[in-house]
């Protein structure tokens, strides 16, 4: 199995899939939704996450909506990795649109990546640093953000 059939498609794979279902070159959507090139790339590789307006003007260009593009990465997502109760409870919650439940997964999947990075990497160095019987980490520094400087949105 590669990394391909593992990790689900982002929005960028879901963009970019559409693009080419609708034989638009890239410089030519670029120019339907009046953003540049390069950005459009960025986009499309998931290095960028495109603002409210740029989706939806990519949506209207694909002939789509800012709401199916993210509902289908959404589905495709979920379809190739056991849904975490978490993520299940943000799905099921009446009181959240769908933009809001997606960037709540985007999120906590985000951070739930950085700290499965992070044990992998010190597993690796120093042999293993098992979780504890609890099934939680031995130490709180493998935690997102709750020792100074471990968290993953503290710089490097």
């Amino acid at each position: 199995m590669t990394d391909r059939d593992r990790t689900p498609p982002t929005l960028g794979d879901i963009i970019r899939q559409q693009r080419e279902l609708a034989e638009l070159p890239m410089r030519q959507l670029a120019t339907m939704v009046g953003i540049s090139n390069p950005y459009l790339s960025q986009i499309e590789r998931g290095l960028r996450a495109p603002s409210e307006q740029v989706l939806d003007a990519i949506a209207r260009s694909l002939h789509t909506s800012a709401d199916a593009l993210q509902g289908q990465a959404a589905t495709l997502s979920d379809e190739r990795r056991e849904v975490s109760p978490v993520v299940a409870a943000i799905q099921e919650d009446p009181d959240l649109t769908a933009k809001q439940r997606q960037a709540l997964i985007e999120i906590y999947t985000a951070l739930t990546e950085v700290t499965l990075a992070r044990r992998h990497r010190r597993g690796r160095r120093s042999g293993g640093n098992q979780p504890g019987a609890d099934g939680q980490p031995a130490d709180d520094s493998e935690r997102p953000g709750t020792t100074a400087g471990s968290g993953p949105f503290e710089s490097k």
